[in-house]
């Protein structure tokens, strides 16, 4: 059985944008880009909810053809523009970009049915909605957390109104420079 494993930023206290939306306050740099692109590597699909994929498709599909672009835009962009991607989305209807499926309904069972596919990872960058979802339905198996130092008070929450526990087991941790602390966990259903 594929895993899904999500990507998150968050803040200090649990949020994963502002009360407006944003995500100006997200501290990325080359360090956490070289430690995420050895974890994204293990992953041959993709998972956003529609305004995650929005923002990724507005970018990826040419990073690594724009004037000067890092190391990082280059291996990404490689990466995004080979990968499955599947959207999650009631407003989306279609989409003509090669690789691309999108889920409108029965959205627990078309996960289950990726995951019982053959393949490597399935990995969901941002897309907190979504990952609300698929936690209350225990198909989210790791989550990496990259914490972010500063309180935002308000925003849309990572963890809002789980329908059960939630138990998780530590698996690594990392400080990076910027003061951001990536944390990965293993969700352990059920117990």
């Amino acid at each position: 059985m594929r895993k899904v494993v999500s990507f998150m930023h968050i803040s200090l206290d649990g949020y994963a944008t502002d009360e407006n939306g944003g995500m100006d306050w997200i501290l990325v740099d080359e360090e956490m880009f070289e430690y995420a692109s050895d974890r994204t590597k293990e992953a041959d699909t993709a998972l956003y909810g529609r305004k995650t994929y929005e923002i990724m498709e507005n970018y990826w599909p040419t990073a690594a053809d724009q004037p000067n672009p890092t190391k990082h835009d280059i291996e990404h962009a490689h990466w995004y523009n080979q990968v499955a991607k599947v959207i999650v989305s009631r407003t989306l209807t279609d989409t003509e970009r090669p690789h691309t499926a999108i889920i409108s309904e029965n959205l627990p069972d078309e996960i289950r049915l990726i995951k019982r596919q053959k393949g490597r990872e399935i990995i969901m960058f941002g897309s907190p909605s979504l990952t609300h979802s698929l936690m209350d339905e225990n198909l989210v198996d790791d989550l990496w957390l990259f914490i972010n130092p500063i309180i935002l008070g308000k925003g849309i929450q990572l963890f809002k109104n789980p329908k059960n526990k939630i138990h998780l087991h530590l698996l690594t941790s990392k400080s990076f420079a910027s003061g951001v602390v990536c944390l990965h966990y293993e969700i352990k259903p059920g117990e």
